[in-house]
């Protein structure tokens, strides 16, 4: 029985690293992807994980495969496949650390997963079924998604949600929004972002937006508000969670630190979504807050997540 179990993109991402002596941009290869980020952040932690996804059978899809088997992610579920390129993203960086995307995936790996190539054993043996919005975007990998989900929540497992908005995947807004927001019956816990309150839920407060998901019949909602901390919430109980103030190098990975450190908290707990208190909701977030102050203070996302000693270490 696996912890967590995750499906979603794997992909490359060439990070703005300096210029060269002649002065052309130079881009750092780290490996990324929102679920896959999210694993090796629950995986360093001690969790039980596994991947389900796609690569390319080329030299990006090797290194990735790699760093997932040593990062102690399970890449049972991970299709390699010859007819496809494995999805890059080209980050750049500002001078706050804030993120500019440009992607290579028409079509990428990741958006080519067919339903008969999800594995059945991860989605059925898993306590935490998570996937994002990326996975989305196009089909077959919109249609593997969904039944895999379905599947997860048949077999009992918690389903975790983290819809992940990038503008130059989608044909428009609207239609990022309504698919975004087509699954969101489906889930037990969901993570946003503070740029994404307003798309996945047309809120414009963390608490309205809580107050909206759970009409959805979502149990528990986080909500990540950058320098601002956390706030999550459960029916009745709720906590805003200040982060620590880090020096910021990088902020790519962050958030899918801070959910594989609070996903860490509730699988190492036992309880689902609906069973948390405001006691829990603060710890869980103070922890996941932890993990993303450390992620940001190095560069690129898998290879910035911390440890479990690390972590506490941090937290004192």
């Amino acid at each position: 029985m696996f912890d967590i179990v995750a499906l979603g993109e794997l992909l490359i991402d060439f990070t703005y690293h300096g210029r060269s002596e002649n002065g052309t941009r130079l881009f750092e290869q780290n490996p990324g992807g929102a679920p896959a980020n999210m694993l090796c952040a629950a995986s360093n932690l001690g969790l039980n994980t596994a991947f389900i996804g796609k690569v390319g059978k080329d030299m990006h899809g090797d290194y990735l495969c790699r760093v997932l088997e040593e990062k102690g992610v399970n890449t049972g579920g991970l299709i390699r496949a010859e007819d496809v390129f494995t999805t890059l993203a080209f980050v750049e960086l500002s001078e706050t650390g804030e993120r500019n995307f440009s992607f290579a995936r028409k079509p990428g790996a990741d958006t080519t997963l067919c339903a008969h190539e999800v594995k059945r054993e991860l989605t059925q043996g898993c306590k935490i079924f998570h996937f994002g919005s990326l996975s989305l975007t196009n089909e077959p990998s919109r249609s593997a998604t969904i039944e895999a989900v379905k599947a997860a929540k048949q077999a009992g497992a918690i389903i975790s949600y983290d819809p992940n908005y990038r503008a130059p995947l989608w044909n428009s807004k609207e239609e990022a929004a309504k698919r975004m927001q087509s699954v969101l019956h489906f889930a037990d816990i969901v993570k946003i972002s503070d740029e994404e309150i307003e798309l996945v839920t047309g809120e414009s407060s963390p608490e309205a937006a809580a107050a909206h998901l759970f009409e959805k019949g979502i149990s528990c909602v986080v909500v990540t508000l950058g320098s601002n901390g956390a706030y999550a919430a459960v029916k009745g109980a709720s906590a805003l969670v200040p982060v620590p103030d880090v020096p910021v190098v990088d902020t790519t990975g962050a958030g899918d630190a801070f959910w594989g450190g609070f996903l860490y908290q509730l699988a190492v707990s036992g309880l689902r979504p609906n069973e948390l208190g405001e006691a829990q909701l603060w710890d869980f977030t103070e922890f996941a807050n932890a993990v993303a102050s450390l992620c940001v203070q190095k560069r690129g996302g898998i290879p910035a997540m911390p440890t479990i000693s690390m972590v506490k270490d941090f937290l004192g």
